[in-house]
């Protein structure tokens, strides 16, 4: 039998900033760092994956990109899904699809680090 995957244990956006993508994901979404993380990235203390921004892999431009990371659907499980559409409202931040109800609870998507779209579910 062949060998397969157990599924996603690690996930990292790509961008040009880490730090700004980094502290867009701790003021804006209340992430919080993980103690140890790689010189290139830094990973967040979240479960059940941990997830990380992280520089350009080498030969990687998004400089032609119109928005990094078209065709992946990233979905975030939060308490409170409409709390956190408030909140980010009110810091100025976009909503690309606004709050409607699913299988998962309440959900919403909006724009993150440089561009990438995000899906806030819960609650």
């Amino acid at each position: 039998m062949p060998v397969a995957i157990d599924g996603p244990d690690f996930i990292a956006l790509q961008v040009h900033d880490v730090e700004a993508a980094a502290a867009f994901c701790e003021q804006h979404l209340g992430l919080r760092r993980a103690a140890v993380s790689p010189p290139h990235a830094i990973v967040f203390d979240t479960e059940p994956i941990p997830f990380a921004v992280r520089a350009l892999f080498p030969g990687v431009s998004l400089a032609d990109t119109a928005r990094p990371g078209l065709g992946v659907v990233l979905w975030f499980r939060t308490p409170d899904a409409r709390q956190l559409h408030d909140q980010l409202v009110a810091a100025g931040i976009k909503i690309i699809e606004p709050m409607t109800d699913s299988p998962f609870g309440p959900k919403f998507s909006f724009e993150g680090p440089e561009g990438y779209i995000l899906t806030a579910h819960g609650g």
